[in-house]
């Protein structure tokens, strides 16, 4: 048992610092798993381990997806660490022999919870969304369910399920990406209504929007150049604006 301190510190360098120099990396599969299953940020640090024993070394991890669906809480879109997690997230996802009800899932529980993500973060996980669409294009029935989200008395999607099987996500909408389309921010509501279009084959490059930030956000606002906007307007005359104003000749407006 490690202080939780020191377990960010180990977990944050184990990837590039410390796997590659072991003669046998299967060594930490216990230490990594057990990381993993703690939750919170302990859980997104091991994830840069698990993918390398994982992807390098042949570690079968039969609930990976359902453990890195448990992830997915309110908390994803602030943590520092969430550049580091959509990554992987994008790697994990990535694979076409996944099936659709966990690809859906993931979808579904990503756009709940962007209901009450930054901008900065909203800016990212709607190409990333997109991207999982164009991977999986099963998983467009959520887009274009028949009679749209208003044909649904409910939204038959179960949100506190554990299990990504038993959400009924594919049952369900996108209503929630809707509602994006009147986010006050402007480029929230453009990106969002690119699901209303059809959806190139090209996949969005989402790398440089893993690391944006509020203060970058409002920096590229602020340098916008206002455009100028033409007038053209009557002088006024009288107190009323009327030409042969009564009020004119008892009242001035200086």
């Amino acid at each position: 048992q490690l202080p939780t301190g020191l377990y960010k510190k180990v977990l944050v360098i184990l990837h590039d610092s410390i796997l590659p120099y072991m003669n046998e990396p299967t060594l930490m599969i216990d230490f990594l798993t057990v990381a993993y299953g703690i939750g919170g940020a302990i859980s997104l640090l091991a994830l840069n381990g698990l993918f390398i024993l994982i992807h390098q070394h042949n570690l079968e991890y039969p609930d990976f997806y359902k453990k890195l669906y448990s992830l997915l809480d309110p908390s994803i879109y602030h943590v520092k660490y969430r550049a580091r997690f959509f990554h992987l997230a994008d790697l994990f996802l990535s694979s076409s022999h996944l099936p659709a009800y966990l690809v859906a899932a993931f979808i579904k529980r990503l756009s709940r919870l962007a209901l009450t993500a930054p901008p900065e973060a909203l800016l990212m996980v709607i190409p990333f969304i997109c991207n999982l669409f164009r991977r999986h294009p099963a998983c467009k029935v959520l887009v274009h369910r028949p009679n749209g989200p208003g044909g649904l008395s409910e939204d038959p999607y179960i949100m506190e399920q554990e299990e990504p099987s038993e959400s009924r996500a594919l049952e369900s909408s996108l209503w929630e990406l809707q509602s994006l389309q009147n986010h006050y921010h402007p480029g929230v509501a453009q990106a969002a209504a690119i699901l209303n279009q059809s959806l190139s084959e090209i996949e969005d490059d989402i790398s440089g929007l893993l690391e944006l930030s509020a203060s970058e956000l409002f920096d590229k606002e602020v340098k916008k150049s206002a455009a100028t906007v033409p007038l053209e307007f009557e002088q006024v005359r009288g107190l009323f604006g009327k030409k042969n104003d009564i009020f004119a000749e008892h009242f001035s407006l200086d």
